[in-house]
């Protein structure tokens, strides 16, 4: 098969998380349980789902150092910070170093469950405040981004010919068959529409409207990551998006329900039929990673090494179409509010990491740069 039977992981229930909030409290009784389940209520899938992997790991650090998670205090806080950081490890019960901003989030997580057990947050005292501010002066704050994937690749001029890994050399890349009709409808929603991988995949058929007497579409996105309350936006599809959904939903015989599906295939790689779900979120990385290796091996990514094509590989996750995509609006002069009303950003800082190296080639160093270098 060509993709991989993903099963669909659920949010996990309010009792779930109440049941280890729980584990917490005095005597195993929580003082206000609404609010264990209010909170379960607004949160996210992907909240509730960190929120109670991160708890098991400190549960777990807490149990190996022989130590009652319930009556941890900022001394072992801080020591977990330590062993998380990688500063100090115990060889008995040893811990994956984390990135700062991982750790961050262990400790806003940590703090919520000591709060909502009842119990006074270890996570706030000045000490753990004081060791979070130490680790991140000694491994800095840069995250690791994702390789965008721009539409014709790192080119200076929006109008000069593609190259490289980029979307118009994965849509050549694609298969002339059913797949094929799927992957580039997948990659041309992608990337007019900014969707994260979760948005990508909850889309329906009734969501698209169109085409319009221009052949142009409109998507819209009834939730996301920072659309909480469900007002939902609209995104722009071009008629050449348009076009491929059209393509893939007769070549699919999608009339209803989800838009991007399973396609499952023969060992030999001939399509054996489509499946009624939507795809799972983590399949999105898998195609574009696919893709790519289509790409090389047809050739059209010039004399790319395949040590190269490997590095591009790993940096490439299901997020790094919609990098591209910020990073093609910079490059063309739109201005950081458009783009981030566009494509659904609240964050000015996340959007300019994305552009920082265009604004590094275009800059006023790089200006000078090039005039000296004639």
């Amino acid at each position: 098969m060509t993709e991989p039977a993903l099963h669909r992981v659920e949010a996990a229930p309010i009792s779930e998380i109440v049941s280890q909030v729980e584990a917490l409290a005095p005597a195993r009784r929580l003082a206000d349980p609404q609010l264990v389940a209010a909170a379960a209520r607004a949160w996210s899938t992907n909240t509730i789902r960190a929120f109670l992997s991160d708890l098991k790991i400190w549960d777990q650090w807490c149990r190996r150092r022989g130590l009652a998670t319930a009556r941890a205090d900022a001394d072992a806080v801080a020591c977990y910070l330590r062993a998380l950081s990688g500063i100090e490890q115990d060889p008995r019960n040893p811990l994956k170093r984390r990135a700062p901003a991982t750790i961050e989030r262990y400790l806003v997580n940590i703090g919520w469950a000591y709060r909502m057990a009842g119990l006074d947050d270890p996570t706030a005292a000045p000490l753990v405040r004081l060791e979070l501010k130490g680790l991140r002066k000694l491994l800095g704050t840069r995250q690791r981004q994702a390789r965008g994937i721009r539409f014709k690749g790192e080119v200076s001029d929006l109008d000069d010919p593609a190259t490289g890994i980029c979307l118009a050399h994965l849509l050549k890349a694609s298969r002339r068959d059913m797949l094929g009709a799927r992957d580039r409808a997948l990659l041309r929603v992608a990337y007019d529409s900014g969707c994260r991988r979760s948005e990508l995949v909850a889309i329906v058929c009734d969501a698209v409207e169109g085409p319009d007497s221009d052949g142009s579409g409109t998507l819209f996105i009834a939730t996301s990551k920072t659309d909480r309350e469900r007002a939902g936006a609209i995104a722009y599809l071009s008629p050449a998006t348009m076009q491929a959904i059209a393509e893939w939903k007769r070549a699919g015989g999608i009339a209803g329900g989800p838009l991007f599906r399973r396609v499952e295939t023969y060992f030999d790689g001939s399509v054996r039929s489509v499946g009624e779900g939507p795809l799972h979120p983590n399949t999105i990385t898998l195609i574009y990673r696919r893709l790519i290796r289509a790409a090389f091996e047809k050739k059209l990514l010039g004399g790319m090494s395949e040590a190269e094509l490997e590095r591009w590989v790993a940096a490439v996750s299901s997020h790094s179409i919609r990098v591209g995509v910020a990073q093609d609006n910079f490059a063309a002069g739109e201005s950081l509010p458009a783009i981030m009303q566009a494509y659904r950003w609240r964050d000015p800082k996340t959007v300019m990491r994305y552009g920082a190296k265009l604004a590094a080639k275009s800059g006023a160093s790089a200006r000078l740069a090039k005039r000296f270098s004639r």
